[in-house]
């Protein structure tokens, strides 16, 4: 049973994704996916929060209320070819955002949200060099420090909210000078992603295996292989995500995804099984065999 949980249209998400969700909707259908979550960015409340191609976030809020309209009218369109999932992807800026996404989250045609960190000290680390050698700077010249304050903001976020899933939870890799570095060498590092995958299993997280730190020339994907044998090894539930930023990105790498996930001896993902248009159903967590889902994707 293919699956994705994270995934975003150039519709909802115009800055950096193409395609309308319609589009991605009918791309994940002919990919074989029988589940697929619709996962656009939260809205952002802060004009100290731009990107540098936005001149307000004031059309944020708006645009995501008709994406929350627009999924629920696919949903309903394609129930019967597969399983949609609504939710967004959490941007933990500053611990002030925490009201907002727990607001977000009260909307009851949300079944979950992504906890995902792209800034630290309030800075988007994954949006270019430029921007990622500022937050260095920041954190006092060094990729190893940096990554510790990364941590840090991400142990912040799972302690305030909780999350379902985990996004790409070493994406700070992305820009560093030795993105394919094993985390295992830097001590400080380490010891805080093994604080931080502690808390996940407490809390009975999914941890996302992304596949487009491929697409973006990794040679693994999101999370590294260290990271994934340190949570298995706790016991930890592994999720599986495209990350799709447009319908030519659906299930872009998994073929090599799931050649990683068997490299690993992973013989079960996990997913969501969402409210489905009953608001006062709950949602709930579903093993799904690697086996499956290697059989029903079509690349």
């Amino acid at each position: 049973m293919a699956f994705s949980m994270h995934s975003h249209s150039g519709q909802f998400c115009p800055s950096h994704a193409k395609d309308t969700l319609e589009e991605v909707v009918q791309s994940a259908i002919s990919h074989g996916m029988q589940t697929f979550a619709l996962t656009e960015h939260m809205p952002r409340d802060s004009d100290d929060d731009m990107y540098p191609d936005e001149v307000s976030t004031a059309p944020l809020r708006p645009r995501h209320e008709r994406f929350l309209i627009e999924a629920a009218k696919l949903r309903e369109k394609y129930a019967g070819k597969i399983k949609i999932l609504i939710g967004f992807e959490g941007e933990w800026i500053r611990p002030s955002y925490a009201g907002l996404i727990k607001e977000l989250a009260s909307n009851p045609v949300i079944d979950f949200y992504i906890g995902s960190v792209h800034h630290v000290y309030g800075i988007p680390i994954d949006y270019d060099v430029v921007f990622y050698r500022k937050a260095r700077e920041m954190a006092g010249g060094s990729d190893e420090r940096l990554f510790e304050d990364y941590f840090d903001a991400q142990f912040e976020m799972l302690n305030a909210l909780k999350p379902r899933v985990i996004g790409h939870l070493d994406l700070i890799r992305l820009l560093s000078d030795e993105p394919n570095r094993d985390l295992r060498e830097m001590k400080g590092v380490w010891e805080k992603v093994v604080r931080n995958l502690k808390v996940i299993i407490e809390q009975g997280g999914l941890v996302e295996v992304n596949t487009s730190g491929l697409r973006k020339g990794l040679k693994e994907p999101y999370p590294t292989r260290g990271v994934c044998e340190e949570f298995l090894g706790m016991g930890g539930m592994l999720t599986l995500s495209d990350d799709s930023h447009g319908f030519a990105h659906v299930g872009t790498n998994y073929g090599r995804g799931i050649e990683y996930l068997e490299s690993l001896e992973v013989k079960e993902l996990y997913t969501l099984d969402g409210k489905n248009g009953d608001m006062k159903s709950q949602v709930s967590v579903r093993s799904v065999t690697l086996a499956s889902i290697k059989k029903s994707f079509k690349a």
